[in-house]
């Protein structure tokens, strides 16, 4: 196996986390000793409980990564790791990139420069939708590459509208490419995957489960020089998408709205927080 095959082997590995990997990499860079290690050398590596230890050592052992590579070459699936030159370039720069990327669709996509993710609530009002189409048309004409989550509600009306006018969009699953969720948008998810991206770092065969989609937002930030919240309460998983794209130096973009609305109070709040309160395209455009 070569070090890229060995990470995505690792990614497989149950109680290989984000930082367990980064253990691994931070003690053997290329991964030379990975499968020839003794149980004392993991021991001393891995600040794991020992019962993680174990399945993750069991993994280690008998998992088949050439033969789950196949598989997904056959789903034409492709696997991006973070050794690889073409990782995106922005995604690098954040503090927990994902080690593997599972991908379907147009990977050319990844290497485009300009690059909004639109996240919003799942119940929009006509309001959200109206102001939505009419600030990312003109984005989308521009080339700005669409970035969301595949979600119901806002994400899909972001992946639909940049489809309808021809553009670029990249969506960011929370589980496997293999068992897209929801399952109410697996017919849009097959026309990204068609005209734009389809990505995700849960391996292609697991369920999407909920503590995921947090991990997933990190993404979709880390994949866009700004994010653009349309709608969302006061506690929504778009203020998550938000504080992240923060905490990533990224530019926070929101769609003011109606003080009485409640899927306008998340949006009202970060731009009393300092988000660049959005009323034209150009506002967006300009900052780039």
């Amino acid at each position: 196996m070569n070090r890229n095959e060995k990470l995505i082997h690792l990614h497989h590995c149950r109680g290989a986390g984000w930082k367990t990997i980064n253990m691994i990499l931070a003690a053997d860079p290329s991964l030379t000793t990975l499968f020839t290690k003794t149980y004392a050398e993991w021991k001393e590596i891995l600040t794991i409980p020992n019962d993680k230890l174990q399945l993750f050592l069991a993994d280690l052992h008998s998992y088949n990564t050439i033969e789950k590579l196949k598989q997904y070459e056959n789903n034409q699936i492709h696997c991006m790791t973070i050794f690889d030159e073409d990782y995106p370039y922005l995604l690098r720069q954040i503090f927990d990139p994902p080690w593997v990327l599972y991908l379907k669709g147009n990977k050319q996509l990844l290497a485009k420069k300009n690059t909004i993710g639109v996240v919003g609530t799942r119940n929009p009002t006509s309001y959200g939708l109206e102001a939505l189409k009419t600030i990312l048309t003109p984005l989308v004409k521009r080339k700005f590459v669409i970035i969301s989550g595949v979600a119901v509600g806002i994400d899909a009306i972001a992946h639909k509208i940049t489809l309808n006018e021809g553009g670029h969009t990249i969506g960011v699953l929370g589980g496997g490419l293999m068992h897209i969720y929801p399952k109410i948008n697996i017919p849009l998810a097959r026309v990204i995957i068609d005209k734009g991206l389809l990505l995700s770092e849960t391996p292609p065969t697991r369920r999407s489960e909920p503590w995921m989609f947090p991990l997933r937002n990190r993404i979709i930030s880390g994949l866009s020089q700004g994010i653009f919240v349309v709608e969302a309460k006061q506690r929504s998983g778009s203020l998550i998408t938000a504080q992240a794209a923060l905490d990533q130096g990224r530019d926070v973009f929101a769609l003011p709205g109606n003080i009485t609305s409640l899927e306008s109070m998340g949006t009202n709040q970060l731009i009393q927080e300092g988000a660049k309160l959005v009323l034209t395209a150009e506002q967006i455009e300009e900052e780039y």
